[in-house]
């Protein structure tokens, strides 16, 4: 979420719809961004004092019918002890009415069976009336609506049956199920809900609340890990949740990052090593600095992304938003020419007109419509993260399941990224001076070479950057291209690709060229390692009727030699950003193409592409480029990625296709007068169950 949004717990919704119609409301009210999340009660929005103020916003909310979390005490009758209230009292109504079609006399006086049934329509008219009639009034319609629509007329219909006294006017055990058998589809409903939820909750679960601060004197003490800065040095012990992320100083462990990246194995970590706040010592003792606190930790922007992407609704969703939008209005139009075709053309008795009108409110159900989407994205999206993948929106998961041509940048994506240094080619006699002036250089880029040269020059010659003369300044990073840097007397230095830093040079070929004012005095050649079980991705793609395609900035007779290594057919080299981002555009146009990468000259391409993807060690702007974050830092994960967002959108399809079809059958078969009231709720309260239990069903699937 962004830093200047609002989110407030919501109490009270009973279905989608209920979640749809206060972001309806807020929405008419003149609020941006606003999204409601059923599944978990979330309502964040973009405030404005301009339109709404906070307290204005929660007025609205409770002028719905709901409760904002913690602004009212916790209500006697809860949701439970209505419906245990309502089931016991329901009970004898329905066996007095089963045992009077069975011809045994049982509760056959009216004004008792009334006595009964009033406090479950109570019950109703506090739980589904107050939220209708608040609707109503503002001028939106949910699934409340009909429920209270149905069972009102029912009891209504039978109090006129108990004044007049006439038995056949009386269904007061329809009007008492309907509200029992909703309230219970409704519990059911709800905790199958919950059980989409987990990946959010075993993610808050790994936030640790305290920590123990070394102080300057060496004293350890406990401190709320809100209070942690960084630079504060932490102890961890073995068996302890490592607090922030931070950098370990003293010390060395296994630390099991299971929960966070989806590897398996403990993970061995020494001293300048990185560790991941959340993660847990297996073994071992470390000292650690902090480099975030608790609110920027990779585990709290993990849990961010995640409750973001399973708020985000594909489009796929937009077709049963609009149906849901006019299907409350057109369902009671439907019970009113039930009962107008049935009492008034068909001339059947008053009371079956009623009935089936009734029926037609009661078994409709624009909830399992609205639940079939959002709650198989939210499975979806916790089961990529239990996975180590990320993605930004659930609208990605759509995208992604349909992605047909995957661009693959080389450096670091498809190969290691840690670069040896083969051979340094000298055409000058002052050695250290061009190794000291390459390692200044390098010092000053961002690129997954600099950092390997870097490192190897350092710990083979352990130069000190103070010493290196003639002194450099002025360096600068050229993307796609290379350095540049000038020193005292104005000498222009180039290290980079043969294309600048030694166009005049045709025949020596090498990665690396170091020129002085355009004289070349060296070149560097360098080598790097395919990426264990890449070729396997490569495979599966291949096998999936995907086209993998190579693009990469380094030369084309390196690029190919890596191409056919992994059996690619379409492959480019000697890209600079601006090529790359012609190719995916071409790309583009011909399917929808993902790019895979993980150096910061790959951010405008991720960017470009229909969907990017990038490795977890990828710099701050190729991640933030992407919409899919692969978070161990290996290709391995693309094809559970691939897989997980099609069986998502599998799922969503099966979802709509039972809700759409439920209704088209259900809502005719109980204007016909072939189902009663009270089966009619049971059906609807089952529906919603079914659309939840399928969606629950894609944690467990073997993919």
């Amino acid at each position: 979420m962004e830093n200047n949004t609002v989110e407030l717990k919501v109490d009270g919704m009973d279905c989608a719809n209920c979640a749809a119609n206060i972001t309806t409301f807020l929405e008419k009210k003149g609020l941006k961004d606003v999204q409601v999340n059923f599944s978990t009660g979330d309502l964040s929005f973009t405030p404005d004092e301009n339109v709404l103020t906070m307290t204005e916003v929660k007025k609205a909310i409770k002028q719905l019918g709901y409760q904002v979390r913690g602004e009212d005490k916790t209500p006697f009758w809860t949701f439970e002890k209505k419906l245990i209230v309502a089931a016991i009292i329901t009970l004898p109504l329905l066996l007095g009415h089963f045992l009077m079609m069975a011809g045994i006399p049982f509760l056959e006086n009216p004004w008792l069976q009334f006595a009964l049934c009033l406090p479950v329509y109570m019950i109703g008219f506090f739980h589904f009336g107050k939220t209708s009639l608040a609707a109503i009034k503002n001028g939106t319609t949910h699934m409340d609506v009909l429920i209270f629509i149905g069972s009102t007329a029912a009891f209504v219909y039978s109090l006129i049956g108990t004044i007049k006294g006439n038995p056949d006017y009386i269904f007061y055990e329809t009007s008492a199920m309907i509200i029992t058998l909703v309230l219970l589809g409704n519990l059911m409903e709800k905790r199958a809900v919950k059980q989409t939820t987990t990946a959010i909750e075993e993610l808050n679960n790994l936030q640790v609340e305290w920590a123990k601060k070394i102080m300057p004197s060496g004293t350890v003490v406990s401190i709320e890990t809100e209070e942690i800065l960084p630079g504060d040095w932490l102890q961890v012990n073995e068996g302890d949740k490592i607090p922030v992320d931070g950098t370990i100083l003293k010390g060395s462990a296994e630390i099991d990052e299971s929960m966070l990246t989806g590897e398996s194995l403990p993970v061995n970590k020494t001293i300048d090593d990185e560790v991941i706040g959340g993660s847990i010592l297996s073994s071992g003792n470390i000292t650690i600095a902090a480099t975030t606190t608790s609110k920027n930790t990779v585990l709290s922007k993990m849990i961010e992304l995640v409750k973001s992407a399973q708020q985000d609704k594909p489009d796929i969703q937009r077709l049963a938003d609009k149906i849901s939008a006019i299907f409350v209005p057109a369902v009671l139009g439907i019970a009113i020419l039930t009962f107008i075709i049935s009492y008034l053309i068909v001339n059947i008795p008053l009371e079956n007109a009623i009935m089936n009108s009734i029926a037609v409110l009661v078994i409709s159900c624009p909830c399992a419509m609205g639940l079939a989407t959002p709650t198989a994205v939210m499975v979806g999206v916790g089961r990529l993260a239990k996975n180590g993948i990320l993605v930004k929106g659930g609208s990605t998961v759509e995208i992604f399941s349909k992605i047909k041509n995957f661009v693959f940048d080389k450096t670091g994506t498809l190969t290691t990224g840690d670069f040896k240094i083969k051979n340094i080619n000298y055409f000058s006699e002052n050695k250290e001076e061009i190794n000291s002036q390459i390692l200044r250089m390098e010092h000053f880029s961002s690129h997954p070479i600099a950092h390997s040269l870097v490192k190897e020059l350092e710990s083979g010659k352990r130069f000190k950057l103070s010493d290196i003369k003639p002194k450099l300044s002025k360096i600068k990073e050229l993307k796609g291209q290379g350095l540049i840097a000038f020193d005292e007397k104005n000498n222009e230095y180039k290290l980079g690709a043969r294309r600048f830093a030694a166009p005049f040079e045709k025949e020596i070929n090498a990665p690396l060229y170091f020129s002085k004012n355009n004289q070349l005095l060296a070149t560097i050649e360098i080598e790097d390692d395919i990426k264990e079980g890449t070729a396997d991705v490569i495979s599966y793609l291949k096998k999936e009727g995907k086209t993998p395609v190579l693009l990469s900035g380094d030369r084309n007779e390196k690029t190919k030699a890596v191409a056919e290594q992994l059996n690619i057919n379409k492959y480019y080299g000697e890209q600079l950003p601006a090529d790359k981002l012609k190719i995916i555009d071409e790309l583009n146009n011909e399917a929808p193409t993902a790019m895979i990468g993980d150096g910061i000259n790959d951010a405008p391409a991720l960017a470009k592409a229909t969907i990017g993807v990038s490795l977890s060690n990828a710099s701050q702007v190729a991640m933030q480029s992407a919409q899919i974050i692969l978070l161990n830092g290996n290709l391995d994960r693309l094809p559970k990625a691939l897989a997980i967002s099609k069986a998502t959108l599998a799922t969503i399809k099966q979802n709509l296709f039972w809700a759409f079809a439920y209704n088209i059958i259900a809502i005719p078969v109980a204007a016909l007068g072939f189902l009663n009231p009270m089966w009619g709720a049971l059906f609807m309260a089952l529906s919603d169950v079914v659309v939840i239990g399928n969606s629950v069903r894609l944690k467990f699937r073997k993919i």
